[in-house]
């Protein structure tokens, strides 16, 4: 695997590749708080036949501080920095936050995507363009903030156990990253402030992508939405979780749901195979 810090929609981002150089582009974007590492077992299954290519968001992973706040407008752009080196059309693997920035490149920029993949994405309903705008206000607040903390150094010596405490609640399989691996991505206050400056944002992209879903269609592009229900309790909230993927499934005409009863949220760590799966699909479906 190689990497590099790339210039991609305005921003610097860390760019990691592997797999196949000469197979079919897949570019891969982790939930918030994520990094490559999540996706080792996954990409153990695709590596054989696809080109890999995995990006850090800025502040995020190994990628330095944004120099822009997240919002839907960046991460788009970034996305289309990165297909702009790639060569179109790629298939778009996003996990949690990252499909709301994968739906919102494919609309915008349809012709780039050959199909998307969207692991246990984020999901939200009848929200409203909010009236007050604070992200990026909170955004070098919450840099400064990362900063003092990893200037403490407690998130490099506890950030090992703490990413193996998360992992309880959102993987079944646990985690065997290397505690060096951890300590390079979450030992960094850089990284602590973007996760708090993502986390802040959310709500304003998914009202954002509310209303670019009524400006712009979802183009006729396979499409494979993947439901971890594993760590979704009660029945109702089960139900609408697996309506709601349902709903972003029917986006296009050549989409579905695959629904996952015993996953947990890391959907690319309990279920590769689903995962590559689904990434089989889109890619041998024609364009």
């Amino acid at each position: 695997m190689t990497g590099e810090i790339v210039e991609a929609g305005g921003e610097r981002v860390n760019v990691m590749e592997a797999g196949r150089p000469d197979g079919p582009p897949v570019l891969i974007s982790h939930g918030l708080g994520g990094a490559w590492f999540d996706w080792r077992h996954t990409l153990d299954l695709l590596g054989d036949r696809y080109r890999l290519i995995m990006f850090d968001r800025p502040g995020l992973g190994l990628s330095p501080a944004g120099r822009t706040p997240p919002s839907l407008r960046r991460e788009v752009a970034i996305l289309t920095g990165l297909v702009a080196r790639i060569g179109a059309p790629v298939t778009v693997v996003a996990h949690s936050i990252a499909g709301f920035h994968a739906e919102a490149f494919a609309r915008q920029h349809p012709v780039l995507v050959h199909g998307l993949v969207l692991a246990d994405p984020s999901y939200e309903s009848d929200l409203c363009l909010p009236n007050l705008r604070f992200a990026a206000a909170a955004a070098p607040v919450a840099q400064a903030a990362g900063a003092v903390i990893g200037a403490t150094g407690v998130p490099r010596l506890l950030g090992p156990a703490g990413r193996r405490l998360a992992m309880r609640f959102t993987s079944r399989q646990g985690d065997d990253t290397s505690d060096d691996d951890v300590r390079a991505v979450y030992g960094r206050g850089t990284v602590i402030g973007a996760m708090i400056a993502e986390d802040v944002a959310y709500r304003e992209m998914a009202a954002d992508l509310a209303g670019l879903r009524e400006r712009l269609p979802f183009p006729p592009v396979p499409l494979v939405v993947l439901t971890a229900l594993g760590d979704v309790r009660g029945e109702d909230r089960r139900r609408a979780w697996a309506e709601g993927h349902a709903h972003l499934a029917s986006m296009s005409p050549a989409g579905r749901q695959v629904v996952l009863e015993d996953s947990l949220h890391m959907v690319q760590m309990d279920r590769p195979d689903a995962v590559a799966d689904a990434v089989a699909s889109v890619v041998g479906s024609a364009g």
